[in-house]
């Protein structure tokens, strides 16, 4: 996994205010002005639009004697039209106009007043708004609550109390303005004691006091008011199905969806969304096929969104351009004033490396690009491996996050590019602990362990806590290394560091110690596990198997399928390496069959390679060679080597050793290794002269064989010797102490 996924695309669930829908149902007004279009003047008859004209012109006098030739009317009547031509006025923007008609109405009462006030409210006004509270002749239940409202929409949430403290008269409509206005602020609390003494309650006060819990990932206390909850709406179960499946409680979500009494295109979105931004990318896709079938509702932007993302998961770049073609066919690419739309395919498009399409997106919503979508072009360009193209991009970005800094070092190590990745490291701003660890993991890509572990020296340093990520990448490179004093080092400085392990942990430790030799403290960690995926299983397989402990290997490969986990080709490879160790020819051939026939995993190379060892080193080369010529595949120089390699286990296979040896030649002629093993197996046999022979012909081609290589360490340092090496003082030394140590003095 590239380093930069450690950190930055995990997608949260979209925390749709569902509050703000609820309040609306009852006061009308809206955040911010509606945007003026030329659409708007539709809605006017030509009488209301010569008066807009007049108003916007300051031509008072003018719009008096419009509005005095407006169609006679009851005195009563005229207040009701002029009432509500001051509404549609505010509506629609022009709130200046709408003032200005109601300063020159020869008449107001309440609901004029209160209109006036809505406006002003919806048009963020506050100040008006307050100044207007202030001088109303007379005001109603509705007069306080709007004023209530937008002070708590403001953020003024203490005025808004003591407003609340005075109000003459509440409705239901006030206490859950009330309620809302506390959680937009962060008063959880408060909230629910305002709700609890609340005389009447109704669905939006539920439903606010649910989502509120939900919104701040108190998903428990939302159950139990959903369950206390008796008259429950489409709302109330999409609240508490998104709030399960933002908890990750997949399950528990999709079972709520089931028992959903009536779904509309919130509830299905809700439900799409939650299989999408917790991974489950084909159950969401195939929720959207159900959708698409059982029901006649439409989808909508939102669900797009989910499903661009879902395509991206599951790789399929077919579905993914269908879908971007039914967002144009439906008109809802134009739709995307947020820029989330154009934002999800970009980031669809870059996951499939298709650039070109990622960048005409990127492009036409130039506008509305974010951050986020700077860095999906990025990493896209990574990807395929365009590196230059994500380096123009990144000098040209007008902000940069701490996401696009570590996609730029972890690119650069992807190609091993180390100066380069260092030199952007270094100047990073805002270093993290995702950005150290890319860089420690930077350096264990390209093999610079001695590097990666004064990195995360250097880490601990500057204050910087290591990541689980950070120590599974560390034990990973003491693994490989087989520096098992490195590994325990970093082992116990986990268990001060961190207090819980994880599943990603335990199985980069059971690798560790099993590459390192350890095997027992490997199986140690293994039986503590809690719980066990499938890395855990093949990790402890292949460890046993490597250490040649084959009933070992087997009896947890026993117990794996008696757990219910679903063995794969790693975990074929483990027990069939496992046999070859032991010799078990019969349960070789029966677990190699069984791939197929029960668990319909096709053998792959390796596979073929360990079943050549099984008989080989059974002392059965003659059934090897007749298997390899029965493979339905290509037999490569792979399968040829492993042929020519057990044949050195019995000196009566010379003929089947030049055989291979000659096909192993003839795709690679220089392969210093078949002309060393086939010498070997001559010499064996007692063909002296074929030894001879291919020793001439090995100088003519110039081959020569890669010398041996064995390492110890000392004092934390790493000596490596070559075979043929004379040894030095330090050399002597080291056997001295090895010798002494053997002794057990």
């Amino acid at each position: 996994m590239p380093a930069f996924c450690l950190r930055a695309l995990k997608f949260s669930l979209p925390r749709n205010s569902f509050y703000l829908r609820f309040f609306s149902l009852h006061v009308s007004f809206f955040n911010s002005p509606t945007t003026f279009s030329k659409t708007h003047y539709l809605q006017f008859t030509i009488n209301e639009y010569q008066l807009l004209h007049c108003l916007s012109q300051c031509r008072i006098q003018d719009a008096n004697n419009l509005l005095n030739k407006m169609p006679e009317r009851s005195p009563h009547s005229r207040i009701v039209y002029w009432t509500s031509l001051l509404t549609k006025y505010s509506r629609n923007g022009f709130i200046d106009e709408a003032r200005a008609l109601f300063e020159i109405m020869p008449e107001r009462n309440t609901v004029s007043y209160n209109a006036m006030l809505s406006g002003f409210l919806r048009c963020g006004k506050l100040s008006e708004a307050s100044r207007l509270f202030e001088e109303m002749p007379e005001r109603n239940v509705v007069s306080w609550t709007s004023m209530l409202y937008g002070l708590a929409d403001a953020g003024r949430i203490c005025e808004a109390r003591r407003l609340f403290e005075e109000m003459p008269e509440r409705n239901v409509v006030s206490w859950n303005a009330m309620i809302v206005g506390l959680i937009r602020n962060g008063d959880l609390e408060d909230a629910r004691l305002v709700f609890d003494k609340m005389p009447v309650k109704n669905v939006v006060s539920w439903n606010a006091m649910i989502e509120g819990y939900v919104e701040n990932d108190r998903i428990e206390e939302a159950r139990a008011l959903f369950e206390e909850m008796e008259d429950r709406n489409v709302i109330t179960w999409t609240s508490m199905i998104a709030g399960y499946c933002r908890a990750g409680e997949v399950e528990e979500g999709y079972f709520l969806f089931q028992r959903t009494p009536k779904r509309n295109v919130v509830s299905w979105t809700a439900m799409i969304g939650g299989f999408t931004w917790n991974g489950f990318y084909e159950d969401a896709l195939l929720l959207f096929l159900e959708m698409k079938r059982s029901t006649h509702i439409i989808p909508n932007a939102e669900t797009f969104i989910s499903l661009a993302y879902a395509c991206a998961g599951v790789g399929f770049h077919r579905l993914g351009k269908q879908l971007h073609a039914q967002l144009i066919i439906k008109g809802l690419d134009h739709d995307d004033y947020d820029g989330r739309l154009s934002k999800s395919l970009t980031y669809m498009y870059s996951s499939f490396g298709f650039m070109d399409s990622a960048h005409f997106i990127f492009n036409k919503n130039s506008n509305n690009n974010i951050v986020q979508s700077y860095n999906c072009m990025i990493n896209g360009y990574i990807r395929i491996g365009q590196l230059e193209k994500a380096q123009n991009l990144f000098d040209t970005m007008p902000v940069r996050d701490k996401i696009t800094w570590t996609s730029m070092v972890d690119g650069y190590f992807s190609t091993g590019n180390v100066s380069q990745a260092c030199y952007l490291f270094r100047n990073m701003p805002d270093k993290d602990a995702v950005a150290w660890t890319a860089m420690i993991s930077g350096h264990v890509q390209n093999e610079l362990f001695d590097e990666a572990t004064y990195l995360f020296s250097e880490m601990q340093t500057q204050g910087i806590s290591p990541l689980s990520s950070t120590y599974a990448i560390l034990f990973g490179a003491a693994g490989a290394m087989s520096c098992l004093d490195q590994g325990m080092q970093f082992h116990g400085m986990l268990i001060k560091t961190l207090s819980d392990m994880d599943l990603i942990l335990d199985n980069s430790l059971i690798s560790m110690y099993a590459k390192c030799g350890e095997i027992h403290s490997a199986y140690r960690i293994f039986s503590h596990m809690t719980s066990r995926d499938l890395i855990s299983w093949n990790s402890m397989i292949m460890g046993f198997s490597h250490h040649g402990l084959a009933n070992e290997a087997l009896k947890v490969f026993e117990v794996m399928l008696e757990s219910g986990t679903h063995p794969n080709s790693i975990t074929f490879l483990g027990v069939l390496s496992a046999c070859g160790h032991a010799g078990f020819i019969s349960q070789g051939w029966e677990l190699y069959n069984a791939m197929s026939d029960v668990y319909a995993i096709q053998p792959g190379l390796e596979h073929y390679i360990c079943m050549i060892n099984i008989l080989g080193r059974a002392g059965k080369v003659k059934e090897a060679e007749e298997f390899i010529l029965g493979l339905p595949v290509e037999r490569n120089q792979a399968i040829w080597g492993a042929l020519l390699g057990v044949c050195r286990f019995s000196e009566k296979n010379a003929d089947i050793a030049k055989r291979a040896a000659t096909r192993l030649l003839e795709m690679d002629p220089l392969n210093a290794s078949a002309h060393v093993l086939l010498s070997n197996i001559y010499a064996a046999s007692g063909q002296h002269i074929e030894v001879q022979n291919l020793r001439k012909e090995m100088c003519l081609k110039g081959v020569r064989k890669v010398p041996g290589c064995s390492w110890i360490v000392q004092n934390g340092r790493v000596n490596m010797f070559l075979s043929g090496d004379k040894l030095d003082s330090r050399g002597n030394e080291m056997l001295s102490f090895l010798f002494h140590f053997g002794d057990g003095s």
